[in-house]
């Protein structure tokens, strides 16, 4: 046999042996909507945390209690995505000086009532209960 046939038939020797060799199977998991959501929104929730650290009532606040400001920035710097998710959470959820649509909305319907009872005359377009 000549050399050329003895490079072949090794060479498919060694591939044959190859393909014989196991191969990893490949996976796929569902990932929760939460993980997910957070390695896209934490730039933005990391960002909004720290504007929520320099605000002046914040720092006064933090300094009040005795924590240095710079201290809390680098310590928030430090935190992980689903950590940061869940205080951009909470400070979202904090009122942000009342929710002053209810309180229009209280008043109005409160001056409404006392109109059709006949308390008050402040709308022209309610008949009152009594006269």
């Amino acid at each position: 046999m000549n050399t050329a046939g003895k490079y072949l038939i090794r060479f498919l020797i060694v591939t044959m042996g190859a393909l014989g060799l196991p191969v990893p199977e490949a996976r796929a998991d569902l990932v929760p909507t939460h993980a997910a959501g957070a390695a896209i929104f934490a730039p933005a929730q990391r960002a909004g945390v720290a504007a929520f650290l320099e605000r002046s009532e914040v720092r006064a606040q933090l300094e009040r209690y005795g924590v240095d400001p710079a201290q809390a920035r680098s310590r928030v710097e430090a935190l992980g995505d689903d950590e940061i998710a869940a205080i951009a959470g909470r400070i979202d959820a904090l009122p942000a000086g009342g929710d002053i649509l209810g309180a229009v909305v209280f008043v109005f319907v409160l001056l409404l009532v006392t109109d059709i009872l006949g308390f008050t005359r402040v709308f022209p377009f309610t008949r009152p209960a009594r006269r």
